[in-house]
């Protein structure tokens, strides 16, 4: 048990420590290099209580790649740990690497992936030009084509390599599905990706999935899968280290570098943890993020443009009704970390 821990907060420590050592280096360059939007999101608007809101001129002056500082960080500390155990190959340093085929390979090739494709993107509304460069709806919906493609392989993955083919329901046991547990793990990545339009305020982003990835950490834990555990520690450690520099006033926003990487991330280790019917708990600040946006985006379509809420998605709602951003970041994080115990007490309850 105590080895266990070890294992899984020492690596959470070092993301942490190598993140701050980090992200100096890495501001240097997003500024000297001007790594944010050329064009703002008030051109794609026609609601005044957003352009009320919306700081432009600080959009415009804010790199959007920090995201690179929490996938960068955490793949140092999985390297640095499998170099480890070959430099020094006794036991206790050999059990200390969480390097693993059955557990964490798939997540930690997926946030790689997520983050490399995540960055394409910023990187097009960075530098490049045309109605791409302004992440117009055309390129929305390219994206998530390119999650669904992506989680295709993943699914098969579990599916043929795994031999995963069934998910538990809480309170009720197993669902066989067989190959549709595929589509179903599309369905389920591309529904977690559209809950990253969270990250529209200082430190909203970064205090959410913090708590997010620390639930899975205790989630995996409690599976006994000590080293996905210590893997989305790593992750946890190094997005407390992004939230840093990231609260308010922020030094960089996360960017689709970021968002991709985590939210691909987390539906994986939803699926390796079999608590998949547990995320939407956990990440209920996703899942109501991403419902707000349907549910203004079909108001205004079958409703004559009707909105339900003043702006979407929901945090700016709150702003646009009077809330200091602050105010609106501190009682998301507050909203997360109780759900997120909810659902680690469901998780474990209802085995």
């Amino acid at each position: 048990m105590l080895f266990s821990l070890i294992k899984i907060f020492l690596p959470m420590t070092a993301s942490f420590f190598l993140g701050l050592l980090f992200t100096p280096i890495a501001t240097h360059f997003f500024y000297k290099y001007k790594m944010w939007k050329k064009y703002s999101r008030n051109e794609n608007v026609s609601t005044n209580d957003f352009k009320k809101i919306h700081n432009e001129t600080e959009e415009l002056k804010t790199p959007r790649v920090g995201g690179i500082i929490i996938w960068f960080s955490a793949t140092l500390v999985v390297f640095l740990f499998y170099l480890l155990s070959l430099l020094v190959p006794t036991d206790d340093i050999n059990k200390l690497n969480f390097l693993s085929r059955n557990q964490t390979l798939i997540p930690f090739f997926t946030l790689i992936l997520g983050a490399i494709i995540g960055l394409w993107d910023d990187l097009i509304q960075i530098f490049g030009t045309g109605k791409y460069a302004r992440d117009d709806k055309s390129w929305r919906i390219w994206k998530a084509f390119l999650i669904m493609f992506i989680s295709f392989f993943i699914g098969y993955w579990f599916y043929y390599k795994l031999g995963m083919d069934a998910v538990h329901i809480p309170f009720m046991g197993e669902a066989y599905l067989g190959i549709l547990i595929i589509p179903f793990f599309m369905l389920v990545s591309l529904a977690t990706f559209s809950g990253g339009v969270i990250d529209g305020i200082d430190g909203l982003a970064g205090g959410v999935f913090a708590s997010i990835f620390a639930s899975y950490t205790t989630i995996a834990f409690l599976n006994n899968q000590i080293d996905l555990a210590a893997f989305s520690a790593v992750i946890t450690g190094s997005i407390f280290a992004f939230l840093w520099f990231n609260i308010p006033p922020a030094r960089f926003y996360m960017g689709e570098t970021g968002v991709m990487a985590l939210t691909i991330t987390l539906a994986t280790l939803a699926f390796l943890t079999d608590s998949v019917f547990i995320l939407p708990v956990v990440a209920i600040a996703l899942v109501v993020t991403s419902a707000s946006v349907i549910i203004q985006t079909l108001s205004k379509k079958f409703r004559n443009g009707k909105r339900v809420f003043k702006v979407a998605p929901i945090h700016h709602h709150f702003e646009a009704m009077g809330w200091p951003s602050y105010k609106v970041t501190m009682r998301f994080w507050i909203f997360s970390l109780v759900f997120s115990i909810i659902g680690i007490i469901l998780f474990v309850i209802s085995k």
